[in-house]
């Protein structure tokens, strides 16, 4: 499998620069990161959040948690961790569990936490929809992709 129809159209749509970089099938980010000699704050992964029938995406370094009460009290709302069998129907053209961090492409609502490493990085990298490709993208060119997504500093180096 290549990148994804949905991201790839998207990085299309708004002009961005990106390398696809190959790496041996992995089932976690923090995997990913060191199969493809990637430094983990360099990784973007979205973690997929739900209250209700409403989801919401944080994109964070894949070496970083979520800190999912104070995202609720900044909020004031009840998001829980989506189920593995919800994200089907949202990343339809995306292998389980390898969801590109990029919400908007997707019509999810984005939160990012650029006080992460993810916004002081040269380059990011992000899973292109499958286990064994990631894009590669400059750290200006994910600033733009993220535009959209609403800040907030909601998660902590693990």
């Amino acid at each position: 499998m290549t990148i994804v129809n949905t991201v790839e159209a998207y990085l299309k749509a708004h002009n961005t620069e990106y390398e696809l970089i190959t790496h041996p099938h992995t089932g976690s980010s923090m995997e990913t990161a060191e199969s493809a000699h990637v430094p983990g704050d360099q990784l973007a992964k979205g973690v997929v959040l739900k209250d209700g029938e409403t989801f919401l995406m944080v994109v964070i370094p894949s070496d970083y948690h979520v800190e999912l009460d104070r995202l609720n009290l900044l909020l004031k709302r009840e998001l829980q961790l989506a189920e593995e069998s919800s994200l089907k129907s949202l990343f339809p053209d995306c292998e389980l569990g390898a969801v590109p961090p990029i919400g908007d492409a997707y019509n999810i609502k984005t939160l990012w936490d650029p006080s992460s490493s993810l916004g002081t990085v040269d380059e990011v990298f992000f899973e292109a929809g499958d286990h064994r490709e990631l894009v590669c993208v400059s750290g200006e060119s994910f600033h733009e992709l993220m535009a959209s997504a609403e800040r907030m500093e909601i998660s902590h180096h693990i």
